[in-house]
């Protein structure tokens, strides 16, 4: 079955970097929909970042210029490159097949990894 795998050092100051990477089994990143997701305690789940199968972007309002998303299709492994830093940055952040509509990728999941909490301080 799909398993979708998050990993990353999870601490960081404000303004620092962290590199989160998500390996997946059982689904070719490449030819799918990928995105990020993040969920502090008492919120919603917000999409923060997805790719599609041609490498184009889309990023919330609240990362543009910080975060990069991107896929290494030799590891069938997605990243987020989180740049500059902020407290409310900090969350749980979970990697995503997500689904397409209309030939479009859409925020939609179709399975969820099993998160990975990052914490800016």
């Amino acid at each position: 079955h799909v398993q979708l795998v998050e990993s990353g050092v999870g601490s960081v100051q404000a303004g620092g970097s962290l590199l989160l990477s998500c390996e997946a089994s059982e689904l070719t990143v490449s030819r799918y929909c990928m995105g990020w997701f993040r969920q502090d305690p008492g919120k919603e789940r917000e999409g923060v970042a997805r790719i599609d199968g041609e490498g184009g972007t889309t990023y919330a309002e609240s990362v543009k210029g910080r975060f990069t998303i991107s896929k290494d299709t030799d590891k069938n492994t997605l990243y987020l490159q989180m740049n500059d830093l902020k407290p409310e940055d900090t969350a749980m952040y979970y990697c995503a097949a997500l689904r397409e509509r209309y030939g479009s990728c859409t925020f939609a999941i179709n399975y969820l990894g099993q998160g990975t909490q990052v914490t800016v301080s």
